[in-house]
Formats: structure tokens, C-alpha cells, sequence
């Protein structure tokens, strides 16, 4: 197995997915690939749905061409749906490389408290996330359990 990797983070929004991937992504020489980012300097918005399922789509295909070439890569999706998570770690080993999910666990009201933070901030402050979008969400978003979990690679042991 290539010692590339590929690493999900996985959480609603406000869980810190973003801040994990960055520093996973220099702690360990990886390409951070960040769905968000890529919205916005788009010109466009998490809101927009065509749109972000196409950057979602494209950054996928960039995500396994790179971990081809034997790098590893720091994919930043939020990943709600145990379906989605099982085929990313699918391709990647069918690539031979290793698959590690980070979940990122954080109680409904502290999600609500950053998000609330971050509408104030641009570019979120023209298009916040209400307080209805978060409640819904934690009904849609599917938690990897245990059995899940283990299903995954441990990070390797740092030296």
C-alpha cells in the first residue's frame, strides 16, 4: 500500500472541519481540498446547489488523480451520508492507498455558537446560516458509529 492517504473530515458545519484539514494538511504534507473555498472564489455560495454539486463532483475526481500520483489528500466535504464516506474509502483503497476519517464531534449549541460567530464575518455575513438550517441538518446528518469508525485507517504513529 502507497503511503499516500486519503483524509476525510467529517461534521456539520461549525465542528471545525476546516480548521482540522488545514493543519492535518501541513502536519502531514497534503493537498487540502476545501469545498467552501472553492464555492466562494467561484463566485458562488454553499447555498447554490448545482453548482456546489459540480465543484463537489470536480474536486473528487482532482482528489483521486492526486492520490494517484501518490500524494495524500485532505478532502474537506463535511461527508453527512454513511454512502458517501463508504465510497470515498472504496476508491481509495482501490487506488491502494489508505483512508482515514476525522469526525468531529460537537454538541448542537456550540455548533450554533460559531456559525452565529461566523455570520458576522465575510463572505457568510450576505448568505448566514439560520438556526432552522442547523436544527435541520442535525436530523439529516447520518454520525459514523464505531463499527464505522473501524472501518477506517488509524493515522499513522508519528515519529
Amino acid at each position: 500500500m502507497s503511503e499516500a492517504r486519503l483524509i476525510l473530515t467529517c461534521g456539520l458545519p461549525g465542528a471545525g472541519k476546516t480548521t482540522l484539514a488545514a493543519q492535518l494538511a501541513a502536519e502531514r504534507n497534503a493537498v487540502r481540498l476545501t469545498k467552501d473555498e472553492w464555492l466562494w472564489a467561484l463566485g458562488s455560495t454553499p447555498w447554490d446547489e448545482p453548482t456546489r454539486e459540480k465543484v463537489e463532483h470536480q474536486l473528487w475526481r482532482l482528489a483521486q488523480e492526486i492520490l494517484r500520483l501518490g500524494l495524500t489528500v485532505v478532502l474537506d466535504f463535511g461527508l453527512w451520508a454513511r454512502v458517501e464516506r463508504d465510497e470515498m474509502r472504496d476508491a481509495a483503497r482501490g487506488l491502494g492507498v489508505g483512508a482515514e476519517l476525522h469526525y468531529l464531534e460537537v454538541p448542537t449549541e456550540e455548533l450554533w455558537r460559531r456559525i452565529d460567530a461566523r455570520n458576522s464575518e465575510p463572505p457568510w455575513e450576505r448568505y448566514p446560516i439560520r438556526r432552522a438550517d442547523l436544527d435541520g441538518w442535525v436530523r439529516l446528518f447520518q454520525a459514523p458509529d464505531a463499527a464505522e469508525l473501524a472501518l477506517f485507517d488509524p493515522p499513522p504513529i508519528s515519529h
